[in-house]
């Protein structure tokens, strides 16, 4: 049933929803919708945007085939091959404006991050041999201007001269490095790896699992700092559950493309106790909450938490057998079917829901970070892991 669902609303909703923001006069994809579903073909096209909509057609067509949907992968892929890397500096700008000019010429490792992710997958669809090339160039950049003697550091103006690391800062506080920063570094080099086997991106991702073993995991209480100053030192008090959850499962996948069963068994026990923590502290009503600062509960719905919870914790149950797992997993989809998901004739999902289940309308339906990869890739993972109720 859920496996029927899923795919029913990647099809027939995520999908048809995006190919609607196809931008064919300027390249790329629109990058902005309002909550009222009203769409500014002028606004500024956010690179994390395009790279999270390149790495889902591009998911889609090797989970679904049909070759429109490698057209609409090829379509994000052009945009940021001919517009969003800057060939003289090296990395990827921050935003480019609506046809397709640099409008913030930051580097961020993140940012970076994605665009390989991106590109290895556009890769294994395609069999695009440049656009790997691409992926290891952006490899290089990262490896060649972020590292310090403590791990990678994360913004930098266009010439890699270190800036505010105000783009992943959040809650006001001011973070040098981040554990979002590191968790999708292993996510892309984990697809990176995955497309061509490169033993320097296995020591790489090697080396970011550590990380997060060794440095951000805390084993007191199961759960994942969040913000450091450079030397990784804890900054804030914050608990980031949406986080928690989808490090899980990308941690166990890494492991699994690496093909180390040492390294696997270590994170499936990390990871385990992280998953029990979070079903512990954070589902509420059927759905997961978002974070806690300083002991405060934040209860709002956000939409991509919501779905990793889904994959989180059918990952969990993949790994310990435990039916409990299935159950928050379900709850969590009937919440989202209930609560999330947009009913209006074109929308999507909504960003954010309170947790009263009213659609917050100062978030927007399409925006720098408001894209299809979290739901898209929910859908997908549902698809491909074949556990159904």
């Amino acid at each position: 049933m859920l496996i029927n669902e899923v795919k029913k609303e990647l099809e027939e909703h995520i999908i048809p929803f995006w190919n609607k923001l196809r931008d064919d006069e300027n390249g790329g994809y629109y990058g902005y919708l309002s909550f009222g579903l009203e769409l500014d073909k002028q606004a500024d096209k956010g690179v994390i945007l395009h790279s999270r909509i390149l790495w889902f057609y591009s998911n889609a067509y090797m989970t679904l085939g049909g070759d429109e949907l490698l057209d609409y992968a090829k379509h994000a892929y052009e945009f940021i091959k001919n517009n969003c890397i800057d060939y003289e500096h090296g990395g990827v700008y921050w935003m480019m404006d609506y046809k397709g000019r640099p409008a913030d010429t930051m580097k961020h490792t993140y940012n970076i991050a994605f665009a390989i992710y991106a590109l290895s997958s556009y890769y294994r669809a395609s069999g695009d041999k440049v656009a790997l090339a691409l992926a290891y160039g952006l490899f290089d950049d990262i490896e060649n201007n972020t590292l310090d003697e403590y791990g990678y550091r994360e913004a930098f103006d266009r010439e890699w001269n270190l800036v505010d690391n105000e783009a992943l800062s959040e809650n006001g506080l001011k973070a040098d490095k981040t554990m979002n920063a590191i968790l999708h570094l292993i996510e892309a080099y984990t697809e990176l790896y995955k497309a061509d086997g490169n033993e320097k991106v296995a020591q790489r991702l090697r080396f970011q699992l550590g990380q997060m073993r060794d440095i951000v995991f805390t084993p007191e209480t199961n759960a994942l700092k969040v913000f450091f100053d450079t030397a990784f030192n804890l900054v804030g008090d914050i608990h980031s559950y949406g986080h928690d959850i989808e490090a899980t499962w990308l941690m166990d996948k890494a492991c699994d493309v690496l093909g180390d069963d040492e390294l696997r068994k270590e994170f499936a026990e990390m990871d385990l106790k992280i998953s029990h923590n979070i079903q512990d502290i954070a589902l509420e009503d059927g759905a997961l909450n978002n974070e806690s600062d300083k002991g405060i509960i934040d209860k709002t719905r956000v939409w991509w938490v919501q779905a990793e919870a889904v994959v989180g914790f059918i990952n969990a149950y993949q790994h310990s057998g435990e039916e409990k797992f299935l159950v928050s997993a379900k709850s969590v989809w009937e919440n989202i079917k209930k609560y999330v998901i947009d009913p209006r004739e074109g929308g999507e999902w909504y960003a954010e829901v309170t947790f009263d289940h009213v659609p917050r309308e100062s978030e927007e339906a399409v925006g720098p970070w408001k894209c299809p990869y979290h739901n898209g890739r929910m859908c997908m993972e549902v698809i491909t892991r074949g556990v159904d109720f």
